[in-house]
């Protein structure tokens, strides 16, 4: 079943496939991250920085170490790409970048350890990327959770984190996946369109950033093939981890 509001279905009306095969990269970002941009967060002295979610965000990060700023805690992965580019761009502004991404985690398990490892920390900048095990885990039969489930514990966890921090800048990152790449199969859809969306929903609710994560990922794709981006079909590799920090890139200034 094709999901009608497909980003990239929407995107290659716009553009011919050989214009699109032509753009670099950059070209391609900026043409998937067009909505994002308009509703970029202007950083300021002493912000802190945290990123939130899964495995795609641990990254093997030191879990024992809980500074910040560095590789041992920023992992191998989009956030210590993205945490490094900002620190070197953004010098005299003194921030502080955390990396408390878990491995394996569902929405409910982040609030299980959200006094801990997000408000505690008191951050001014919050990037959550969670939901890909929300289904994942479902499918193989870890998990017993439902798509209202993850919109519900999701609005519940932003609408607690917005209380106790009314002036944090929200970003929510788009769960993706690469169809046909190990892992994700056709069992996969149309169910996971909704998790999309739901994502999508609970940004638009809170005013948040949204980051289109599967639209950035489908259009790499006339680059390079999806096992190029990442091996299993959810984690990125080397390369998908660097497109997905430019992107995150692109919603700060």
């Amino acid at each position: 079943m094709e999901n009608q509001n497909n980003p990239r279905r929407h995107f290659i009306k716009k553009v011919a496939i050989g214009s699109l095969m032509a753009m670099s990269i950059p070209e391609i970002l900026s043409a998937s991250m067009a909505e994002a941009k308009a509703k970029k967060i202007r950083l300021s002295k002493d912000d802190v920085i945290l990123f939130q979610g899964d495995s795609i965000t641990d990254s093997g990060r030191n879990r024992k170490d809980e500074g910040f700023n560095n590789p041992r805690v920023l992992g191998s992965g989009y956030a210590m790409l993205t945490g490094a580019a900002l620190l070197e761009r953004h010098a005299p502004l003194n921030l502080k970048i955390f990396n408390r991404g878990i491995s394996g985690n569902k929405v409910y398990q982040l609030a299980e350890r959200w006094n801990e490892d997000c408000l505690d920390i008191k951050p001014s900048i919050i990037s959550i990327l969670i939901g890909v095990n929300d289904i994942w885990h479902k499918l193989n039969g870890n998990y017993d959770g439902t798509l209202e489930i993850y919109r519900n514990d999701y609005i519940s966890l932003v609408e607690r984190t917005k209380k106790a921090l009314p002036d944090v800048n929200l970003i929510i990152c788009e769960p993706f996946a690469v169809p046909g790449v190990k892992a994700v199969d056709a069992t996969w859809y149309p169910e996971f369109y909704g998790y999309q969306q739901a994502a999508r929903e609970v940004a638009d609710r809170f005013g948040a950033i949204f980051i289109p994560f599967q639209k950035v990922f489908d259009e790499a794709q006339v680059q390079a093939p999806g096992i190029y981006w990442t091996g299993d079909g959810v984690h990125p590799s080397l390369a998908g981890a660097q497109l997905m920090a430019k992107a995150w890139l692109k919603i700060v200034s």
